[in-house]
């Protein structure tokens, strides 16, 4: 029997897909908003339904809306994908603004409406913050990433407005070996060059994969739960604490740190915000909530993930 009826947008994604046949396994049924169906059935067969949409509306999945328990938005372009151009960066914002414009454009045309939303976010949104330690009620920070967060997050907020249980997930650095940041370190540490980026004091919260989609389960079927959740390991490491564990379990060392200036004329602001800034980003949410995490230190994390 049938838990329910659960959307993703983002489904053929880093996250999306790992939560689609996770919760297709669990006993949900699982609708994918796909701009190719065909795709999206070779990717996850029978397990998942194909659902075309046009990124923008919510034309040709508005009844499935009507009848879900609830929706889960993950659609945005990659941000970690090349240098931000001014026309990368519309790319990234539009992306994600217009999967907002969808959601709600479901919630405003069907009269049964499902009973959760989970919105994606990034600890982006907290802005790049030295050493002070930062959770749920911090508040948004400066630059790009803070400000296209804060509208991410916006694109969806009225959804709270139809009585809908609303909760916005602000994610770290998601790391497993099929995809993320984490292959472009392994191939550096493979070949004895691995370190930290920059002068690798800047902090790094993140979290393993499987983490990451078993924390959206629990926020999807914790009924008392709304607002806003850090999905990030307790355990935040500086960039070269990073490097230094990664050459641990890889025995290799770690001693070639990639120059700043190097990242920067190679990736302009987007090294700037993402590679050479972080935060110390705490879940402190999520652990009152009780969540169980079953990576919370990074070297455990990085075993499981290249035993």
């Amino acid at each position: 029997m049938k838990r329910g009826l659960v959307i993703i947008s983002g489904a053929t994604g880093f996250i999306g897909r790992p939560l689609a046949l996770d919760l297709a396994e669990a006993g949900y049924e699982v609708a994918v908003l796909t701009r190719n169906p065909q795709k999206a059935s070779a990717l996850f067969g029978n397990r998942v339904r194909p659902a075309r949409w046009d990124g923008r509306t919510s034309e040709g999945w508005r009844e499935l809306a009507s009848r879900a328990l609830g929706i889960v938005n993950l659609a945005g372009e990659n941000i970690g994908a090349g240098r931000w151009t001014d026309k990368k960066k519309q790319e990234i914002v539009r992306s994600r603004i217009d999967a907002g414009r969808a959601v709600m454009d479901a919630f405003q045309k069907v009269s049964a409406r499902p009973r959760i939303l989970i919105q994606a976010s990034a600890v982006g949104y907290y802005g790049p913050r030295g050493d002070e330690e930062v959770d749920e009620s911090s508040p948004a920070g400066e630059g790009f990433l803070a400000a296209m967060t804060r509208d991410w997050e916006s694109s969806t907020s009225g959804a709270a407005a139809f009585g809908v249980r609303c909760v916005v997930v602000r994610s770290g650095l998601v790391l497993d070996r099929e995809g993320g940041v984490l292959p472009r370190f392994l191939r550096q540490f493979r070949f004895f060059a691995g370190g930290p980026l920059g002068h690798g004091k800047q902090w790094l919260s993140w979290i393993h994969r499987r983490d990451e989609v078993a924390a959206i389960r629990f926020l999807l079927e914790r009924e008392d739960l709304a607002g806003v959740f850090n999905l990030t390991a307790p355990g935040p490491l500086t960039m070269k604490g990073f490097a230094r564990t990664l050459g641990w379990v890889m025995k290799r060392p770690a001693w070639f740190p990639v120059p700043a200036f190097l990242l920067r004329l190679l990736f302009g602001q987007m090294a700037e915000e993402t590679l050479l800034a972080g935060q110390k980003v705490l879940p402190r949410a999520l652990l009152k909530a009780g969540f169980r995490f079953s990576y919370p230190d990074l070297k455990n994390a990085l075993l499981e993930i290249l035993r």
